[in-house]
């Protein structure tokens, strides 16, 4: 299949800007797979659609404030530097990308703050850097006081403090993600206590989403398609509860690629795509998905290329907000 194959229109006033007020009032497309049927739901009624032996599989990955805004040592040039990777066991090299990455030369330092620089170290074909990080003190520390949430670029305003809380799962515990696991953002603590009433586990799995989930796609065609590689692990106790579970209802595209990836690699650049067998997700709730993306050829893979665009172009006509802050779609 190619890339065109992937795709649809949507209006710009349906991205959405800002998050709901409730984490949990989004609307919600339940799509059939069986009946290629759907139905227009609200998030709230989504542990309605748990019963025993479900197993809910959450992605714990948080997102840190990865966008780091600072000016050239020898210039007053601004720069921007977006951390995607850690590469370094002491964690202090990533890859990044860089603007405006053609004046940036190897070598070069940036000036973040008085506690952060950041020195080039080289460069990758796709616009890519890796930079080295010189905090002064504990760098998570320092990120949390000078970075910024990366909103992607579809969000056309500037961070704020909100965003901190907002742009984040209330389960998120692991930190590494530059890009929020969307479909977990609707959650709160009282869906999670009546996910567990109606029967269903809990278990977690962290994949910290890199540039692997939300680059664009480069080949038309598809078996051409390599994804950058993202750091992920399933714990002993979630596979235990997968293998003992009646249904599992993978929560993101993250949480998907995590448990159809080896369990013992501490790595994956899988990229599913229609053909797919999928060995473990039974369910799966999503965002809505940028055209053309691996995430959208993703879904397609689960709930079937046509059944899927058509469902996204329902969503369009009845106006569902889209992409991170927008509705979601669970496929059942």
């Amino acid at each position: 299949m190619n890339l065109s194959d992937f795709n649809y229109q949507l209006p710009a006033d349906l991205i959405a800007q800002e998050p709901l007020p409730d984490r949990a009032g989004s609307r919600m497309l339940v799509v059939d797979r069986t009946t290629g049927k759907w139905e227009d739901r609200m998030f709230r009624d989504f542990p309605s659609y748990l019963t025993a032996g479900d197993c809910l599989v959450l992605n714990d990955s948080r997102v840190l404030p990865s966008r780091l805004y600072g000016r050239r040592e020898h210039g007053t040039g601004k720069v921007e530097i977006f951390l995607t990777k850690p590469i370094s066991s002491d964690g202090l090299t990533w890859e990044a990308l860089v603007h405006p990455g053609r004046k940036m030369r190897t070598g070069e330092l940036v000036i973040i703050s008085d506690d952060l620089t950041a020195e080039i170290l080289s460069r990758a074909e796709f616009g890519e850097r890796t930079v080295r990080l010189h905090p002064v003190g504990n760098l998570l520390a320092v990120l949390e006081t000078v970075g910024h949430v990366p909103l992607p670029p579809y969000i056309r305003r500037d961070d704020t403090l909100a965003d901190r809380e907002r742009y984040q799962t209330v389960f998120a515990r692991e930190p590494g993600s530059s890009a929020a696991p969307t479909a977990g953002l609707h959650f709160t603590p009282e869906v999670l206590d009546a996910c567990r009433a109606a029967g269903a586990s809990l278990a977690h799995v962290t994949l910290h989403v890199g540039l692997g989930t939300f680059q664009p796609l480069r080949a038309e065609n598809l078996e051409n398609v390599h994804l950058h590689k993202e750091s992920f692990w399933v714990p002993a106790e979630t596979i235990t509860a997968m293998d003992q579970a009646k249904r599992i209802i993978a929560v993101g595209t993250t949480a998907v690629r995590a448990i159809e990836s080896d369990p013992a690699a501490a790595e994956t650049d899988l990229f599913i795509r229609p053909g797919f067998k999928f060995c473990y997700t039974s369910s799966m709730l999503t965002n809505f998905h940028l055209p053309k993306s691996s995430l959208l050829v993703l879904v397609c893979a689960f709930a079937g290329r046509e059944l899927a665009l058509e469902a996204y172009r329902y969503a369009v006509s009845q106006k569902y907000r889209f992409y991170s802050y927008g509705d979601c779609m669970l496929i059942i």
